[in-house]
């Protein structure tokens, strides 16, 4: 556990239900590395699932920050423009997510959030899972890597004998990556190959 504080940082969850516990996983490493986390949750996370419920989701996310869910527009809007935060983690990141992202769009409190940070020069780390990464949502992952300020948590093939399309980030590798980011700098994207 660091007891040096590294700075504050936007953690920003989405509605891939299936890897928030990673996703959770991922932050507690942040925190224990002296980050502090300002938590964000898409409209879509806050959803009912057989993974839990939204509330759920919500309170473990409050509970592992110490912050409350910014979970509106006008409450992410503030992030860039008063330097509330140096950086925003996007875990999990979804295929509809990506997609807004690339057409700019700025209709979720994710979204907004990125375009409030990346205005002022922020980076915005994404840890991908999607289970249309090798389909439609390969397009979006492709026009993201031309944009300035942008970072790719390694990623690869979840199951590619029963889910062939789906990608998910190594959120094991979530904290390299920001560390990375912050100097302005992309680790590989590692694709697993599922022969080994």
């Amino acid at each position: 556990m660091s007891t040096q504080k590294k700075g504050r940082i936007a953690f920003a969850v989405c509605g891939s239900f299936c890897t928030l516990e990673a996703a959770l996983a991922a932050a507690q490493q942040l925190t224990e590395q002296g980050w502090e986390l300002l938590p964000i949750m898409s409209f879509a996370a806050k959803q009912d699932t057989r993974f839990g419920t939204g509330q759920f989701w919500q309170e473990r996310l409050e509970a592992l920050t110490g912050h409350a869910v910014l979970d509106t527009l006008q409450a992410v809007e503030p992030l860039g423009p008063k330097k509330l935060a140096s950086a925003l983690v996007i875990a999990p990141c979804t295929g509809a997510t990506l997609a807004r992202l690339a057409e700019g769009l700025s209709d979720t409190p994710v979204t907004l959030a990125a375009k409030s940070l990346l205005r002022v020069g922020c980076p915005v780390v994404i840890a991908v899972s999607t289970n249309d990464g090798l389909g439609a949502s390969g397009e979006n992952i492709a026009r993201l890597y031309q944009r300035k300020h942008y970072y790719f948590v390694p990623y690869g093939q979840d199951d590619p004998n029963t889910k062939p399309q789906s990608l998910k980030a190594r959120f094991e590798l979530l904290p390299q990556t920001l560390e990375a980011a912050l100097e302005g700098r992309q680790l590989q994207p590692v694709l697993q190959c599922p022969c080994g």
